[in-house]
């Protein structure tokens, strides 16, 4: 049986564009594109785990929708992800590179130029359709 992993991404807009992460290349799904975010851990709300999980990542503090954009879930080689993304809106701080290779502020309609973390694509081909 695959291991399932809760996980939150966080789809910050700022200006009318929207901020895509790239992974590692040491990373499961190296050099692939996702929204920032991380393991829900148990003690915490999946709006909290987003909030730490943004400082610890990019070093940035963000306010988070009460409700979910988007869940999905979706089965990879090394476990069954639940991923939920949510709005956020960039409070504090400039996206620092700790645990990603690169970051790109783009457009809704430049998303899908960039190659995702599938489980990442659902929210991607419904912010194409919004404009901020």
């Amino acid at each position: 049986m695959k291991k399932e992993l809760n996980v939150v991404g966080a789809i910050i807009i700022k200006d009318g564009k929207i901020l895509c992460a790239q992974r590692g290349e040491s990373k499961a799904l190296p050099n692939m594109w996702e929204f920032p975010g991380g393991k829900i851990e148990s003690d915490e709300t999946p709006r909290d785990a987003l909030k730490r999980e943004l400082i610890e990542e990019l070093d940035i503090k963000v306010s988070v929708e009460k409700t979910p954009f988007e869940k999905t879930t979706y089965e990879y080689d090394f476990g069954i992800v639940h991923l939920t993304t949510f709005i956020c809106e960039l409070i504090d701080g400039e996206p620092q590179l700790t645990e990603h290779i690169a970051v790109k502020w783009l457009e809704p309609l430049e998303l899908m130029a960039l190659e995702w973390a599938p489980a990442d694509i659902p929210a991607v081909e419904r912010l194409e359709k919004i404009t901020f």
